[in-house]
């Protein structure tokens, strides 16, 4: 497992960055970001599947894509402040990560009907679908209650075979 905040951590060996995740092509060459790391993947084949539609459509993708990315890297800043120790930890940006996933949720409860979100598995789907199984890692992110939709949907994407196999153990 990946030390990312350790001083001197083997990690850095690989990636001098520190961040996870970050893939190791067969050259050597490193791709870091989810984003590029699915793209690169999805392109492996000559076959891409998650290549954004054109016109109005790709940049109603791709700002779904940056919407779905936003609140995951609030809901990664919290996790992060969260795994500090205790004495540490800042509690104005708990409240401000606990304060911004709420109103980034309330969106996704009024987005989620969009048909690019209710049509084949695309990166934003899954961004936001890994965004939301954070839960699991942070009891205090309560999502569910105040979004029925989007509780439904998720429900949906995390009973995908493929999405219940790569859930990381908890405490990870």
């Amino acid at each position: 497992m990946a030390q990312t905040r350790v001083v001197d951590s083997p990690y850095y060996r690989i990636n001098p960055s520190g961040r996870v995740p970050y893939l190791v092509r067969d050259d050597g060459v490193g791709l870091e970001d989810s984003a590029l790391i699915c793209r690169y993947l999805d392109h492996v084949d000559g076959r891409p599947a998650f290549d954004p539609p054109a016109g109005d459509a790709g940049w109603r993708a791709r700002r779904l894509g940056a919407l779905a990315g936003s609140l995951m890297d609030g809901l990664s800043v919290w996790l992060r402040e969260l795994r500090r120790p205790e004495h540490e930890r800042s509690p104005a940006l708990l409240q401000h990560e606990a304060a911004r996933a709420r109103r980034m949720t309330d969106l996704w409860e009024a987005e989620i009907d969009d048909p690019l979100m209710r049509g084949a598995l695309n990166l934003p789907q899954i961004t936001l679908a890994c965004a939301l199984g954070l839960e699991a890692r942070n009891p205090d992110f309560e999502w569910r209650p105040g979004c029925p939709t989007l509780r439904n949907w998720f429900d949906v994407v995390a009973a995908r075979p493929s999405f219940a196999a790569t859930v990381p153990p908890i405490g990870r």
